[in-house]
């Protein structure tokens, strides 16, 4: 039971806003160190662990290629592409990329999208394009809006379309477990097949919040001109009045 309390310093440290590298980093030492392993044993889980899964480390690669991308206005052409296609709207573009994910990532091309190497740079630009095509410049908080509801389409679609994928991480997990555990036989192609129609219901839920975006936008930025009028007026309005009592 003592070995647990490695669990509880990563309570801890995630309670009290540590640098998570750290208190990870801390508590499997400690950890390993309370289940009887020498230093040179905890070094080695360490270096088995990152050769193991060095996948996750393909971000290096990555961010620096994106960064230069967009240094050589890459966003600025997702703008002016997005702008040739008169009829799409903000929220018709990410039911489109929606689909695309999901069937992307059905077929086992699950790094093929994300937050950091389509969202960022290419989806939400086009999506605020989109936008400002229709509206005009947008405010902040509307482009906040945008952006949140470019990630949750990217997300959506890879929750729900990674499990119609048999040889994903997620499937072979629930098979081997209920396996071991309740002595079945269910085969991976089963629960894939299975998932199709709950990621057919995430694309039409999801993506009518998405169509309902555009009439959202097209509220809140029309109501918007006429609730930033009304304040200068209020203000000129207890001007005037103050005026007339100094006189």
């Amino acid at each position: 039971m003592i070995v647990l309390l490695g669990v509880l310093l990563v309570i801890v440290g995630f309670a009290t806003r540590r640098n998570p590298l750290l208190v990870v980093g801390v508590s499997g030492v400690a950890t390993g160190l309370l289940g009887d392993l020498s230093p040179r044993e905890v070094l080695a889980a360490f270096g088995n662990g990152f050769a193991s899964s060095r996948g996750v480390t393909i971000f290096a690669i990555t961010l620096p290629v994106i960064g230069l991308l967009e240094r050589n206005g890459l966003q600025e052409q997702a703008r002016t592409l997005i702008a040739r296609f008169g009829k799409l709207t903000t929220g018709r573009f990410l039911v489109l990329y929606l689909g695309l994910r999901q069937i992307t990532a059905a077929v086992g091309l699950v790094s093929l999208g994300g937050p950091a190497q389509t969202v960022r740079p290419l989806v939400v630009p086009m999506a605020e394009g989109a936008a400002e095509r229709s509206h005009g410049p947008l405010p902040e908080k509307t482009r906040e809006k945008i952006r949140s509801h470019s990630a949750g389409a990217d997300n959506v679609g890879l929750f729900f379309g990674e499990d119609c994928f048999l040889a994903v991480g997620s499937i072979l997990l629930i098979t081997g477990f209920v396996n071991t555990t309740y002595h079945q036989h269910i085969e991976p192609l089963h629960v894939a097949l299975w998932a199709i129609p709950t990621a057919v219901f995430a694309f039409l839920i999801h993506g009518a919040r998405l169509l309902r975006l555009d009439r959202t936008l097209a509220r809140d930025l029309t109501a918007a001109p006429a609730g930033a009028g009304a304040v200068p007026a209020m203000a000129s309005a207890v001007d005037s009045a103050a005026e007339g009592k100094l006189k």
